[in-house]
């Protein structure tokens, strides 16, 4: 490949990187509220969450993507498509989040949080000081795994036009009717990425588990 073919896949790339990160940010602590929300049975609240969760996991993000797209200038939203990419990612990972978050906090011992009540905490404080530390720590795994489903499902973006690094690599190849040496560049820059997520992994538990000595 030459080195206008390396710029447009590093060009990809950015966009797959920036597009995953914003989601995955927003959907960890989207997730996060979702699952304290449904903990706290809110009436009708908790129980839209919970079908707002089953519908989406059940839902292909390509059709998520493709519905968001079509429904917004219906709803008189003008949406680019990166912004559809972002909000379709978002949603979806937001739901799986939630049930990260949900198994984290059903396995957190109840009977700290009634210590910190022996000691005069307010909830907000436990919840902060308390019960997130370790919950983030027992869910950061899935939450990591989950991430890297989603920077692997992104190139779903691809079919309202957004040009990322899988979108890139095909129409490279179509130029250049050579398609294992982009594939292959593809491939190291994904791998890349998810690389880059592990690393991003094993700091946060080192962080955390420092704040929460």
């Amino acid at each position: 490949m030459d080195a206008n073919a390396w710029l447009l896949l590093l060009q990809g790339a950015w966009v797959t990187l920036w597009i995953s990160a914003l989601s995955i940010v927003l959907g960890i602590a989207l997730g996060l509220v979702v699952a304290l929300v449904r903990a706290s049975r809110v009436p009708f609240v908790a129980q839209a969450l919970a079908v707002y969760v089953s519908l989406t996991r059940a839902t292909p993000l390509v059709t998520l993507v493709l519905m968001i797209f079509i429904a917004a200038p219906h709803l008189g939203l003008d949406l680019s498509p990166a912004v559809v990419g972002i909000v379709a990612l978002t949603l979806n990972t937001t739901a799986f989040n939630a049930e990260i978050w949900r198994s984290a906090l059903e396995s957190f011992p109840r009977e700290q949080l009634e210590a910190t009540k022996s000691v005069g905490m307010t909830p907000g404080v436990a919840l902060r000081r308390i019960a997130l530390p370790q919950m983030f720590l027992r869910g950061l795994p899935a939450l990591v795994n989950e991430a890297t489903f989603l920077v692997k499902a992104s190139p779903a973006v691809a079919v309202i036009g957004l040009v990322e690094l899988t979108r890139t690599t095909q129409r490279i190849s179509a130029a250049t009717f050579e398609p294992m040496p982009p594939l292959l560049a593809a491939a190291v820059l994904y791998m890349l990425l998810i690389y880059g997520l592990v690393r991003l992994q094993r700091a946060a538990e080192q962080r955390t588990l420092r704040l929460a000595m």
